[in-house]
């Protein structure tokens, strides 16, 4: 048996290490470290550029304009006030208001019935109720509800709308539509008239208004929110006969539309209720019969 002999090789010599290029610039910087992290300058910013800006001035309002703008702000805040005997505050205005009244000892306030809302227990209340043939045809608008001795009243109208408060000085008579009488003070007197029959068709107030007069406070209620309108001497406003609340002066039934007098009576249109000044009147926003018609037809609809 033959013997090979095993030849043993050298091992692969080992690669020299590899060679990294340094530039000289990082040289300089690796060299100008000294512990400390290089800095280096921001780069160039673009130009800053100054831009003027010029306010446009406002222009001038004359007299007339100014007079127009206030009568157009509509202040949503709360109405407070006193009189002989007592104070008050309306709050949560335009739809949703509600007259809160502070009464004295002997202070009587004269309410519509089925207003109240709330009251203190040291308040006295009274119940007022008349026959005749008033009574008859005008219904419960002829009771009253009186209320008496110190405490806290809470009052509002059995609709959506807003409460506003009329001073009377003592030589005022003002027109009230039934629904919009709230509640008056003590020496306020209320009188139920009629207005004749053209005015009952067509003015939206039926036959029979309140006439209110005397000195004291009176609050009066609106279906949606409240307008008041103030005329100079010999000023005219026009007012659909469906809107009107509150005023202190006659007015006129005017067509202001063509249509026979049956189209008229029966779409309420082409007649309005026509003022000359000086005086005031109080508008609401909200037709109560044009309400009536619209659920009346939605119901009639859905069925």
């Amino acid at each position: 048996m033959s013997h090979q002999t095993q030849q043993f090789f050298p091992p692969p010599p080992s690669q020299p290490p590899s060679q990294t290029h340094v530039s000289s610039t990082a040289a300089n910087a690796n060299s100008q470290y000294n512990g400390q992290p290089p800095t280096y300058s921001a780069p160039p910013g673009k130009p800053s550029v100054n831009v003027t800006v010029t306010e446009k001035a406002e222009p001038e309002i004359d007299e007339q304009q100014q007079m127009v703008l206030d009568n157009l702000v509509v202040s949503h805040s709360d109405d407070t006030g006193t009189f002989n005997g007592g104070a008050y505050r309306i709050s949560h205005r335009d739809t949703n208001s509600l007259l809160t009244v502070q009464l004295a000892v002997g202070c009587p306030l004269h309410v519509k019935p089925g207003s109240m809302i709330g009251m203190t227990p040291t308040i006295t209340l009274k119940g007022e109720m008349k026959f005749g043939l008033k009574k008859l045809v005008a219904g419960s608008h002829m009771n009253m509800s009186h209320f008496t001795d110190p405490g806290e009243l809470l009052l509002a109208p059995p609709s959506l709308g807003d409460i506003t408060s009329i001073k009377l000085p003592g030589n005022e008579t003002w027109s009230v539509g039934k629904d919009a009488f709230l509640a008056c003070t003590d020496r306020v007197t209320r009188e139920l008239k009629s207005q004749g029959m053209s005015k009952m068709m067509f003015s939206g107030e039926g036959l029979f208004t309140f006439r209110i007069s005397g000195t004291g406070l009176l609050w009066i209620s609106s279906f949606g929110a409240i307008i008041r309108k103030d005329l100079n001497v010999g000023e005219k406003y026009m007012a659909d006969n469906g809107h009107l609340v509150a005023w202190n002066m006659d007015y006129n039934m005017e067509r202001v539309a063509s249509g026979g007098i049956m189209s008229n009576f029966a779409a309420a249109e082409g007649l309005v209720c026509k003022f000359t000044g000086p005086g005031t009147i109080y508008m609401q926003t909200r037709n109560p019969a044009a309400m009536a018609t619209m659920i009346t037809g939605a119901a009639v609809k859905g069925m």
